[in-house]
């Protein structure tokens, strides 16, 4: 997915520009066991990690249940943040910090651009980028 090449490019960016490692890395498919497996393998690979970000707050509740098992607390040992505050966000135990896009702007602006071309305006449009927000929650 597209959304996912880019979540981890933007992680991976922000933590090389601060001198960080940014290879401690799993993939998983946008769904919580998919979380639940990568953050596994994360944490078998790297036990000592005190932040973990996730590309979808779906996945975030199965990192979420892994640390639980395992018995790193959220987020006094391991902070976690997810992507895309999906209504589980709030609900989870603690609540999850997440990242958000703008989705009311984004569907405006594409609709507006939408009419343009419907009513013969063909000028090129050049990319609008958005910024995300992150909602701080107690799970970091």
């Amino acid at each position: 997915m597209t959304s996912a090449q880019d979540r981890l490019a933007g992680c991976r960016s922000a933590l090389i520009k601060r001198g960080l490692p940014a290879d401690a890395y799993e993939h998983g498919d946008f769904t919580t066991p998919g979380g639940l497996a990568a953050t596994e393998r994360l944490l078998d690979k790297n036990p000592d990690l005190d932040a973990i970000f996730v590309a979808s707050d779906l996945m975030a509740v199965g990192a979420l249940a892994v640390l639980k098992a395992r018995g790193p607390a959220v987020p006094a040992d391991v902070a976690v943040v997810g992507y895309d505050d999906a209504a589980v966000a709030a609900a989870t135990d603690p609540p999850l910090t997440t990242v958000v896009n703008p989705i009311v702007d984004m569907a405006r602006t594409a609709g507006v651009i939408l009419l343009e071309r419907m009513s013969g305006d063909r000028a090129p449009v050049p990319p609008t980028m958005f910024a995300p927000e992150l909602v701080v929650r107690l799970s970091s």
